[in-house]
C-alpha cells in the first residue's frame, strides 16, 4: 500500500513538473529574441477606423500597421508601454497585450532599431514612463493632455530624434480626396480636417531606415 501510494506521489511530481515545464516553454518561446525597446507594430484591418488609417497612411506593400507600442523588459517579464483608445497611456503585460490583438484579429510585428540607434532606449523607456495615465487623443491632433499610439512612441524617442513629425494627410490615394471616413469623422467633432499639420503614424513609424524588421510574434 506504501509503495503504491509513494508512486503515486511521485507519478504527481513529475505530471506537475512536465505541465510547468510546458508553460514555461510555451511562455518562453513568446519572448524568446524579444529585447528592451523593441516596437511592437499591430497589423491593420481592411475596415472602421483601422482601414481609414492605413487607406491614407501605409507606404509599404507588405506591411500595413495601425497601432504600436515599446516593449520595456523589467526583472523577469516584459511590460508594453503604448496609448490606446481603451485605457488612454498605459503599461500592460506583454500577455495582456497580445491577448488584446488577438481579439481584435490582428498580428503583432517586432522591429528594432539598428544598432546606432539604441542608446536611446534607456531614455525612451523613461519618457514612456512619465506619460502613462494620460487620456487617449481621439482627435489626432498633436496636444500637450493626451497621446495617440505613434504619438505616444514618437514623444518617447523625441529628445534622440529617432523619429520624425510630417505633415498629416487624409487623402484617399485612389481618389484624390478627403477620404470619406475622415470627412466625416472630423465633422462630427465640429473640427476641420487637419490635413498638412504635423502628426505621425505607425506605417510612417515602421517605414524609417532606423528600424529593422525582426519577426512576427506569436
Amino acid at each position: 500500500m506504501k509503495l503504491i501510494l509513494k508512486n503515486n506521489i511521485v507519478f504527481s511530481v513529475f505530471a506537475v513538473l512536465f505541465i510547468l515545464n510546458n508553460i514555461t516553454s510555451c511562455t518562453s518561446s513568446k519572448v524568446s529574441g524579444l529585447k528592451n525597446g523593441d516596437l511592437l507594430f499591430a497589423t491593420a484591418k481592411d475596415t472602421g477606423l483601422s482601414g481609414a488609417i492605413n487607406n491614407v497612411t501605409q507606404k509599404q506593400k507588405n506591411a500595413s500597421f495601425d497601432h504600436i507600442g515599446i516593449l520595456e523588459n523589467v526583472g523577469r517579464e516584459f511590460y508594453v508601454l503604448h496609448a490606446a483608445p481603451k485605457g488612454g497611456s498605459q503599461k500592460q503585460t506583454l500577455k495582456d497585450f497580445m491577448k488584446d490583438q488577438a481579439d481584435d484579429g490582428q498580428s503583432v510585428i517586432v522591429y528594432r532599431l539598428k544598432p546606432q540607434y539604441r542608446n536611446a532606449i534607456p531614455l525612451a523607456i523613461e519618457k514612456a514612463n512619465s506619460m502613462l495615465g494620460k487620456p487617449y487623443n481621439f482627435d489626432y491632433i498633436l496636444n500637450e493632455s493626451s497621446y495617440y499610439c505613434s504619438d505616444f512612441i514618437e514623444r518617447a524617442f523625441r529628445s534622440d530624434h529617432i523619429f520624425t513629425l510630417e505633415p498629416m494627410t487624409f487623402i484617399d490615394p485612389k481618389t484624390g480626396k478627403t477620404n470619406i471616413f475622415w470627412e466625416d469623422f472630423y465633422q462630427k467633432k465640429n473640427l476641420k480636417v487637419p490635413e498638412g499639420e504635423p502628426g505621425c503614424n505607425p506605417n510612417g513609424l515602421a517605414a524609417s531606415e532606423k528600424l529593422e524588421r525582426i519577426r512576427m510574434l506569436k
